[in-house]
């Protein structure tokens, strides 16, 4: 069983990191740090298919369980993904119910689905990958914009969703309460969250979202389990940036 899921059957939250460089390297050092999920984005990160095999081995060195933010609803690239190992895939602008309906059948074998069997790269670890799949791989649309709010009953009655995961900036550009962020103060954006949350308690699906350490606390009492709080590329900015800000305080006359 995938790890996530045996830990969401059990009450628990898990936390992840967001790759967006093109770097086995970065990818180890996140997969050895202990975080639960790792996922690699191909959909607004700077990775292309050969950078997203090796950056599967290499969080495979560590505990984290590899997934792939792709770059649509798209059969093709979501296939691709799981063949080369995903743990699971996370869906943009899943809006509908068709949306989801699409999203899961590219993520599960027939008579469920209609992805192709072929799972080359991740059978040479898991050689028994065909008869586990569905207990492995994890089937994770985003909602992101008000149709998909407006939808989200709709959209998980759809059998064969795992987890959602709030896009926040989009979906709070989507409904015209501010620009690209974590996190909004406007109410309508508070009570969005809620409707999704709730939903999800309803029908068993685990609620995820696009946060970070100061916000994470804040979205466990909101009810959400599947949640990433760093993304490679800021956390190196800030580093650096303290780094070298503490270095010229140090020598400074």
């Amino acid at each position: 069983m995938n790890p996530l899921r045996a830990k969401w059957q059990n009450g628990e939250c898990t936390i992840g990191a967001w790759l967006s460089i093109p770097s086995p390297v970065t990818a180890e050092i996140i997969g050895r740090a202990g975080f639960d999920h790792a996922t690699v984005d191909v959909q607004h990160g700077m990775v292309d298919y050969a950078d997203a095999l090796a950056m599967f081995q290499a969080i495979e060195l560590g505990s984290s369980v590899p997934l792939a933010r792709v770059t649509w609803n798209e059969p093709g690239i979501i296939g691709r993904m799981l063949d080369l190992g995903a743990g699971g895939v996370i869906i943009p602008m899943v809006n509908n119910p068709a949306d989801a309906e699409a999203a899961v059948a590219s993520c599960r074998y027939a008579p469920v689905g209609r992805r192709s069997v072929g799972p080359t790269r991740v059978r040479i670890g898991k050689p028994d990958y065909f008869e586990g799949v569905d207990d492995w791989v994890l089937c994770i649309p985003m909602i992101e914009t008000v149709e998909a709010v407006a939808n989200i009953d709709d959209i998980l009655a759809v059998g064969g969703i795992d987890a959602v995961y709030v896009g926040p900036s989009d979906l709070a550009v989507s409904m015209g309460v501010g620009g690209p962020g974590l996190h909004n103060d406007h109410p309508d954006f508070s009570e969005a969250l809620a409707k999704v949350v709730d939903s999800c308690r309803r029908h068993g699906v685990v609620p995820g979202i696009h946060t970070n350490v100061d916000l994470v606390e804040r979205r466990v009492d909101e009810g959400f389990r599947l949640m990433t709080v760093i993304i490679d590329v800021p956390t190196l900015q800030m580093a650096v940036a303290a780094q070298l800000a503490e270095a010229r305080a140090r020598i400074s006359v």
